[in-house]
């Protein structure tokens, strides 16, 4: 089994939404409670981090350049010559973006939850480029992990506090028949973001368990890579082939945390990922 390597020695506060921008070779995430938006290119190790003003809960690479932000007040477009501007404004005093994701065919879909996480509090939007949006998931409590099948047929969700991995039916708007993948049992932490792999396989990050799992299509658990940090936030693949796994952590709620809490760690040669598409906005 492959082991892990330190990509990026940071403290954040709450790392998350690793993603891999073929256009420019970097991998984006973000530090949620810090406002901050980070790149870093493996090829040479540069760096750069950008404060977007409020919380922020995923960064994604747009088709035509710069990025798109889930944000506390909405989603954001930042322009390739870094002008910014809302795309859908939807402020709701008490709750904050959490994890987002680009559907097969360039649509967002966006995660709020409760700063308390009170249950219930928390959706799921598809927004397209024009800022048209449309309600997936309501009731939700930690919005987190979203991914599709290599097909784009299945749609993989974490909902965190249920411990499910859960499927979806997708006929590239909306989603149905919604059934359960995989339980995570009590102790082994709780699942957070995900990325799905070329063969289809579900890839889930454990806050609190220090872990990244694989699930097969049917379910299954067949892979579990451990690591030095309890609080594993997501991962994605990346690099050239897409063929290493990036893993967010987090240091925050941590009375003492560990050394690499809140780095980016990078397992190289772990599988082989799915190109993610840009937001067509």
């Amino acid at each position: 089994m492959n082991g892990y390597e330190v990509a990026v020695a940071a403290q954040a506060e709450l790392g998350e939404g690793p993603t891999w921008d073929p256009a420019t070779a970097r991998l984006l995430w973000v530090d949620v409670l810090a406002a901050r938006v980070h790149t870093y290119a493996p090829a040479t190790g540069r760096r750069t981090v950008r404060t977007t003003g409020q919380h922020v809960g995923a960064a994604k690479p747009r088709a035509h350049g710069g990025l798109v932000l889930n944000l506390r007040d909405g989603v954001a477009l930042l322009d390739p010559d870094d002008a910014f501007r809302w795309l859908h404004r939807d402020r709701v005093p008490g709750r904050r973006a959490n994890d987002a994701a680009v559907a097969p065919d360039g649509s967002l879909w966006a995660g709020t939850m409760r700063y308390d996480e009170a249950p219930g509090g928390g959706t799921l939007t598809r927004l397209t480029g024009d800022g048209t949006t449309a309600p997936i998931l309501t009731g939700v409590t930690v919005s987190n992990g979203i991914g599709w099948s290599p097909d784009g047929t299945l749609m993989y969700y974490v909902d965190s506090p249920t411990r499910r991995v859960d499927v979806f039916d997708h006929d590239g708007e909306g989603v149905r028949n919604r059934r359960t993948l995989a339980v995570v049992e009590e102790g082994a932490g709780f699942p957070d973001g995900l990325t799905v792999d070329a063969a289809g396989c579900v890839w889930v990050a454990l806050w609190d368990g220090g872990a990244v799992r694989r699930y097969t299509p049917a379910g299954a658990l067949d892979r579990e890579i451990r690591l030095p940090v309890p609080r594993t936030t997501a991962c994605a693949f990346g690099g050239p082939g897409l063929t290493d796994l990036y893993v967010t952590t987090a240091r925050v709620g941590l009375t003492a945390p560990t050394p690499l809490a809140g780095s980016v760690l990078v397992v190289p040669g772990a599988g082989e990922g799915l190109p993610q598409p840009p937001f067509n906005g």
